[in-house]
């Protein structure tokens, strides 16, 4: 069992940077890949970032590719996600997720655990 709580959301305008953290509970962490999804208002869940077990290997939508950067710290059960040049339609709840796996998935249904969102707000 895995427990997550993002953190780190809130508001900013556009081109500007935020970092989220999501921890995790239990003592098994760095067994899970883990990835990133946001929901617009009215749009459905989607994915865009992930990282394997051990952080050698990440993988990224092109929407956010070579501005958001996924990481991960084992030892404090930690993931992270820079965004830099925030744009308004980056504007989202965004979820963390564990996937029982050491290698990540790209879809919903490949995620075994979920954290409560936190929400990202860019203003023009």
């Amino acid at each position: 069992q895995v427990q997550l709580v993002e953190s780190g959301g809130g508001l900013v305008q556009a081109g500007g940077s935020l970092r989220l953290s999501c921890a995790a509970s239990g003592r098994t962490f760095s067994s899970y890949a883990m990835g990133w999804f946001r929901q617009a208002p009215g749009k459905e869940r989607e994915f865009f970032a992930a990282i394997n077990w051990s952080g050698g290997s990440t993988y990224y939508l092109d929407s956010v590719k070579g501005r958001f950067t996924i990481s991960r710290d084992n030892a404090k059960n930690t993931v992270y996600l820079q965004m830099n040049s925030l744009k308004p339609e980056d504007t989202a709840v965004y979820y963390c997720a564990a996937r029982g796996s050491s290698w990540y998935g790209v879809r919903l249904y490949e995620y075994d655990y979920w954290g409560q969102g936190t929400q990202v707000t860019v203003s023009s």
